[in-house]
């Protein structure tokens, strides 16, 4: 049987923030490996391979989960970054934010994102987008 096992890449600064997709996955019963980078430059360092080493994030049916305000290397300046890359470029990216400008959904879609969503404020409606997009993930055919 194929393995259907999806390795998440969520890039979030905010701990509350990661505390939450962690509880979502749990109460939505997902059970793909989620790895945490608190910044685009963690991100793009977990996703390379790095002296010899395999990447932290295994190479094969990758997903992220962007958030867009961070230190150091911000959503958009990664994503402009993970396009650049051909070993990355092809990892569908979901922008998970609270920036609602329009210019951040032009640019991000502008670079090929799989969707743009915003933080939903109460945890019970972070659950149902949790759950939309376990869905989505698991319909989608991925590389």
């Amino acid at each position: 049987m194929e393995d259907r096992t999806i390795n998440i890449l969520l890039v979030e600064d905010d701990e509350v923030d990661v505390m939450n997709v962690r509880r979502a996955f749990k109460k939505n019963q997902i059970a793909n490996p989620l790895y945490i980078a608190e910044n685009g430059l963690k991100a793009l360092a977990m996703l390379r391979s790095q002296d010899g080493e395999p990447p932290v994030v295994p190479p094969k049916r990758r997903l992220i989960l962007l958030d867009l305000n961070m230190p150091q290397m911000n959503g958009l300046e990664f994503l402009h970054e993970l396009r650049a890359d051909p070993q990355l470029k092809a990892i569908p990216v979901i922008v998970l934010t609270t920036s609602d400008e329009d210019r951040d959904k032009l640019e991000a879609y502008n670079l090929s994102v799989a969707g743009y969503i915003l933080k939903p404020v109460t945890f019970s409606k972070f659950i149902e987008v949790v759950s939309a997009l376990n869905k989505y993930w698991m319909l989608c055919e991925m590389p």
